[in-house]
Formats: C-alpha cells, structure tokens, sequence
C-alpha cells in the first residue's frame, strides 16, 4: 500500500529546524502540489528554488536521510519550470515514495491552515519547538494534528463481495462500503451501521484485515472483512452511494496497484486470501 515505502524510512518525529538549499519543499494550492515535469516523471523543487516564493516554511518530517518541508507561497507566482499537478491523477509519474510524502504533507498543510486562530479565544496560534502543536499565547489551548479514522468495508457472502463501481472520467474501477467512525463507536460499530445504512444488510464475524494513512483527506483508514448475516437484497441508500452491487469472484477483473486498502482488500478477496 501507499505508507509501504521499504526499503525506504520514514521519520515522523517532530524537530525544530532551518530548511537548507537542498531539502526538498512542499507547495499545495486547492488539492494540487508544487512539481516540475521532466521525461515523464515529476519532482519537487528544492527549498533553493522556492526560498524567494517562500512566505512561511514548516519542517515536515524525514525520510532517511532526506528533510521534507512544506512552505506557503507569498503569491500566485511559482518558480520557472513549475506547474500545479493533481495529486490523486497522476500515479503513473511519481515513485511511491513521492506518493506517499506528498499526501502526507497535504494532511499536515491542510491540519496546519485550519488552526491558523485558537477555536476557543480567537487568538492566532503560535509553533511549539519541541513537539508538532500549535498554542494559544493567550489562553493557553494545545492543538494536534487531527486524525480522523474511517472504515473500509468489504462484505462477503461465499463467493461474492458487495463493491461500488467507480465512473469517473476515464477511470474505472471498483471501491468498498466505507464510512467515518462516529462520536461513542468502536471501529467494529461503525461497519454495522455504515453497512445497514447504505446497503440495508445485517453483517456477523467482523475481522480487522489492516490499516491505511491517507493523507488527502486526514484518515485512518481501517479494513474490515464481515460476512453476511440472513437476507441478500440490498436495499441502496441513495443519499451516500449512487450503485451497490454482489459481485463474483468471476465477474471482476483487477490489477493489485499496490497503493490503497481498498483494492488490497478487493484483490485479497479475489485471490482467495480472503472471504
């Protein structure tokens, strides 16, 4: 999946520190990423390249020996040899890695953007330097990265799994029931109610199958595998999903991307490491 980045090594301890030259920066502006195109892959600039753009630098975290930071632009110009990239539609030109540090730091970009001012006093928040939280000078609130987990859901009755086909624009594909976990829920809770709730179906023997940070939204995404409990008929939640169907074994067709739980899952069903 995306965080698998072996033999790569991810360093999420916070440090206070000074980019240099050539650590490499993170610009997002309205879900896109700062990159330069070059023999069809893509890249990210160097603080260097960014230090005259740069209007405020936050360290990110490392991977190996590599420091990643995130800056905010002063405006709308960018460095020449730059463009604005689509983070979720241009898989095929990045290396993992770069996939993988990229949604992370649009998380903590977006994390770092929302709390800009206190939510208790209105006041603007200040950088702590020995931990990643943001403080309030005057009334004193501590304010962490928030973490919102979310459960993917793949339900199964023998040789069938219930799945959401994906039609957009030229993509095609297939998801799994999902949903955010609610206020008082275990994780387990959650797949009984998000399954009622957009397919009208009882599920028994939940098993927890593995976990996913996914940055662009600020999840943790949680897989669960569960088995049908009584009646098949689905009965779709029009309001949350648009197609709902069972699907054989047979029927579906999907290459293992390595990147997302969901077609992990859906690709462990298919294989048979999983029902």
């Amino acid at each position: 999946m995306i965080q698998d980045i072996f033999p790569n090594e991810y360093h999420v301890e916070f440090s206070w520190k000074e980019p240099q030259a050539e650590d490499l920066c993170f610009a997002f502006c309205k879900g896109d990423v700062l990159e330069r195109l070059e023999r069809e892959e893509l890249f990210l600039p160097t603080y260097a390249e960014l230090a005259d753009y740069a209007q405020k630098t936050f360290y990110l975290f490392r991977v190996d020996d590599r420091d990643y930071f995130l800056v905010w632009l002063k405006d709308d110009a960018i460095p020449e040899g730059y463009d604005w990239h689509p983070m979720r539609l241009e898989r095929e030109l990045k290396s993992k890695e770069l996939k993988f540090v990229e949604f992370t730091a649009n998380h903590l970009d977006i994390w770092y953007r929302a709390n800009r001012f206190c939510g208790s006093c209105g006041t603007p928040t200040e950088h702590d330097r020995k931990e990643r939280m943001l403080r309030c000078p005057n009334c004193g609130e501590m304010i962490f990265p928030r973490i919102s987990p979310a459960v993917i859901i793949a339900v199964t009755d023998g040789d069938r799994i219930i799945m959401t086909p994906y039609r957009r624009g030229k993509y095609r594909g297939y998801g799994l029931l999902a949903g955010f976990v609610e206020i008082g829920e275990s994780a387990e809770e959650t797949v009984r109610r998000e399954v009622m709730e957009e397919v009208g179906l009882k599920v028994k023997d939940i098993r927890y199958y593995g976990s996913q940070p996914w940055g662009v939204v600020g999840n943790l995404s949680i897989g669960y595998f569960c088995r049908l409990d009584g009646d098949d008929t689905i009965y779709l939640d029009g309001q949350e999903l648009t197609a709902a169907d069972w699907y054989t074994r047979g029927e579906v067709e999907l290459e293992n991307e390595d990147y997302s739980l969901t077609n992990d899952m859906i690709c462990a069903f298919l294989e048979g490491r999983w029902n």
